[in-house]
């Protein structure tokens, strides 16, 4: 986490979490931003809070969007998106596409 914020980075290749210091050595890393993904009422919780809230904890996503995610696919929490396998896939396209 950086000072002053809520930024966490996650080591990819090994789904830890890391410190910036870790970005120097060349770790494949992602970072987030919590307040720039989550309603504000969600934005101080920690990562295991954020992943077993609802979708609608995600800024943008509406509770009617959440409920319509439930009936298409079984999505009742952030972390059942994550893992929903159609965004892996999709995740998956878009890197291949940007390392071309």
């Amino acid at each position: 986490m950086t000072p002053g914020g809520r930024h966490f980075y996650a080591d990819l290749a090994n789904t830890r979490f890391v410190g910036k210091r870790d970005l120097k050595r060349g770790t494949s890393v992602a970072s987030i931003d919590l307040g720039n993904v989550l309603d504000k009422a969600w934005a101080d919780k920690s990562v295991p809070e954020v992943l077993s809230a609802p979708v609608s904890a995600l800024k943008g996503v509406s509770d009617r969007q959440g409920e319509l995610l439930n009936e298409a696919f079984g999505i009742k929490t952030v972390a059942d998106l994550a893992k929903l396998k159609y965004v892996g896939w999709a995740q998956a396209l878009a890197a291949l596409d940007a390392a071309k």
